[in-house]
């Protein structure tokens, strides 16, 4: 099944549920079915997701930001996290601090439940793939909070991200600025180290595009 400019069918993906209304979920299972998408579980806690799971391993986790089992999102977020599993935030997108907590605690992208669930479905299969999301969502959360956008970087650590971030090796980047591979490697683990600290850590490739992308240093 094609929906738009995805082929669902090309690659497959495996999705969990956490939310608390029992319509909400049960609605998702029908865009799990529509969208190809392989539901393993479905919760209204965490706890429970994980539990249902057992040694299963999703690709992505989607998570309502409050839940009435009163747990935190950032603990939330970083429960999937720890296990390797993008989470995408879908809510009523009401609640700015908790859209924050949630970028910072490692969530991929924030989608509203005003969305259609053609756009929820895409942002589930973009997210699953290692596909970059910057929607207007996710984008908004961060460019309301300037202390979440600001790691601190020195001039050329600005400089070595958006070349590395734009896809050149250490090796290109030393030969492009003239210094040496070590140099450069330096570089991307004091940058790797600065974002961790202002809670926004960059675990592969793709996150520091994310990163060079949110802070302006790429288009």
């Amino acid at each position: 099944m094609t929906k738009g400019i995805i082929d669902f069918t090309a690659e497959s993906t495996s999705v969990v549920i956490v939310d608390d209304h029992d319509a909400i979920r049960f609605g998702f299972k029908s865009t799990c079915q529509e969208y190809n998408f392989d539901l393993l579980a479905e919760a209204p806690s965490v706890n429970k997701c994980l539990d249902a799971l057992g040694e299963k391993k999703p690709q992505v986790a989607v998570l309502d930001l409050s839940l009435s089992d009163g747990s935190n999102v950032s603990d939330n977020v970083a429960a999937f996290a720890a296990l390797g599993i993008q989470v995408l935030v879908y809510s009523i997108g009401d609640k700015a601090r908790l859209n924050q907590a949630a970028l910072k605690a490692g969530a991929a992208a924030l989608v509203t439940k005003s969305q259609s669930m053609q756009s929820l479905a895409e942002t589930i299969y973009l997210v699953a793939h290692g596909q970059l999301v910057n929607n207007l969502q996710t984008t908004a959360a961060i460019d309301s909070d300037i202390d979440f956008k600001d790691a601190k970087l020195s001039p050329r650590e600005r400089e070595v991200l958006s070349l590395y971030a734009s896809g050149l090796s250490q090796k290109q980047i030393a030969f492009a600025l003239d210094i040496k591979p070590s140099t450069v490697k330096e570089h991307i683990d004091r940058v790797r180290v600065k974002y961790a600290d202002v809670g926004r850590p960059v675990t592969d490739k793709t996150a520091f595009l994310k990163r060079a992308l949110e802070d302006g240093l790429l288009e």
